[in-house]
């Protein structure tokens, strides 16, 4: 056998699969080999349950849906008739609601699954370093003939000068904070630099964004836009476009120096929010001396089948340079698991994968952008459809928003789209399906769709290829 891992000694320490990390991807990969019967070393890294329960996903869904509850209180007035009002009374109780919220999840669905697997031994005795023949942790030798790494990621700082003066926040500790902060700059017009940015905002902060190109730069210009003018309407400060180069302490405040159009600015706020990216956790681990190759970011190269250039040791999810998405990484950590340890042959296919930003609109996609549709050697054919064409935003009275679709122009399939809209998150998985089953616009725009939905905006995005939806009644299509 060809690993870089084999198997010998003491029966406790002996197991057919360790998995390193006891986050998503660790407990994916555990579970999935426990249940087909090996014996696994989950081995802690970290907060049990990872990143996405104790410091993203969750934490953050929690609070941006109190910032709804905001923002839709103080909307109120968009219908004839009603008013309204609301804000943080308590910023104490709202951080111990969703840190009980926390606690709760990662107790009922990390920490408590465990017994209930009596092939996963939990070890959580140290730090972990991959070695010929399985894993060190601490004075312990876990001997197992195959590895999977699932240590994560975490926010990465950026190399600005005197970025480490004055006072930062990254995501995790922004929604750690003790107090309402009065005024924050979040540097980076990410996903999450977004969602948290409308976050605060909404929480009455006075907040203020910086890009270096635009905000959310990896989706479609459009989308872009329309969203850089929402969070201009609900009084966020942006600045894309622009380079920064140092920043420096003013008092206790953080002062950020950027150049905008030929001008300099110094921008001032409470803390700076650094959201300009994530590394992955590797640091310890013995990568370069068991030959594992990284990427420029630092991430572990795998390839389709979740494998590392080192045989017998996988990595999948925050840690590689796949997606970074947690769903994504429990699917790709199931896959190394089958493949290393239950003689599978699988390979990570992301063709039909959607992705989400919960910003208000939320913004949701799945397959190619029409950049990368080209990029791919398509011949291109695109629709664009407002929500004002969508009759459950014109009763909503909230229009914000638009639907995009891209096509290929010779067959008629679709290859991607996007979909902004308050209820985008949720009408996504419908075009994921088309795509996965190869639908082209005709059949997509043929769809029985129900009447006064969200998703029924792909429908008619659809028929915007051949026809002026806005000269249908309703239903007509």
């Amino acid at each position: 056998m060809n690993d870089c891992c084999t198997q010998s000694g003491p029966d406790q320490n002996n197991f057919d699969l360790a998995v390193i990390g006891a986050g998503s991807a660790g407990f994916s990969a555990a579970i999935t080999a426990a249940e087909a019967g090996k014996r696994v070393a989950l081995i802690g890294h970290g907060l049990i349950g990872g990143t996405c329960v104790n410091v993203g996903c969750v934490p953050s869904k929690a609070m941006i849906r109190a910032a709804e509850a905001i923002h839709g209180a103080n909307a109120a007035r968009r219908f004839p008739g009603l008013s309204g009002a609301a804000q943080v009374d308590d910023w104490a109780a709202l951080m111990a609601g969703k840190d009980a919220l926390v606690s709760g999840l990662r107790q009922k669905k990390y920490a408590d699954l465990l017994p209930g697997y009596e092939g996963i031994t939990y070890i959580d005795e140290g730090a972990a370093r991959l070695v010929p023949g399985g894993v060190q942790v601490g004075l312990r030798l876990i001997r197992a003939p195959k590895v999977i790494i699932a240590t994560g990621g975490r926010p990465a700082l950026p190399p600005i000068p005197g970025i480490r003066e004055v006072p930062t926040l990254d995501s995790t500790s922004l929604l750690a904070l003790e107090t309402l902060p009065e005024s924050l700059i979040f540097l980076g017009g990410g996903y999450v630099g977004a969602e948290l940015a409308q976050l605060m905002a909404r929480m009455g902060v006075k907040v203020t964004m910086v890009c270096r190109s635009r905000l959310l730069l990896q989706v479609e210009p459009e989308v872009s836009e329309a969203l850089t003018k929402v969070f201009w309407e609900e009084g966020i400060t942006m600045h894309c476009g622009v380079t920064y180069d140092a920043c420096y302490p003013a008092g206790a405040r953080a002062v950020l120096c950027i150049e905008e159009s030929g001008k300099r600015l110094e921008l001032a706020a409470d803390h700076l929010v650094v959201t300009a990216g994530r590394g992955p956790n590797t640091e310890g681990l013995g990568l370069e001396d068991m030959g594992i190759e990284t990427d420029r970011r630092g991430a572990i190269v795998v390839g389709d089948d979740m494998q590392t250039t080192c045989p017998g040791v996988y990595a999948a999810g925050d840690v590689t340079n796949r997606d970074q998405f947690v769903y994504m990484a429990a699917y790709g950590a199931k896959l190394a698991a089958r493949n290393a340890v239950l003689g599978g042959a699988e390979r990570y296919d992301n063709g039909a994968m959607p992705w989400v930003v919960f910003t208000d609109p939320q913004v949701a996609g799945v397959g190619m952008s029409e950049t990368e549709a080209l990029a791919a050697g398509h011949e291109v054919k695109t629709s664009v459809l407002s929500l004002d064409n969508v009759p459950r935003a014109l009763a909503a009275r909230d229009t914000r928003g638009l639907v995009k679709l891209v096509a290929d122009a010779k067959t008629d399939r679709l290859l991607g789209g996007v979909i902004t809209a308050p209820e985008g998150s949720d009408s996504i998985q419908t075009l994921a399906l088309a795509l996965k089953f190869g639908m082209t616009t005709k059949a997509l725009g043929e769809t029985i769709f129900p009447y006064l939905t969200t998703v029924e905006g792909l429908k008619l995005a659809a028929q915007t290829f051949d026809k002026d939806v806005a000269k249908l009644s309703c239903c007509a299509g």
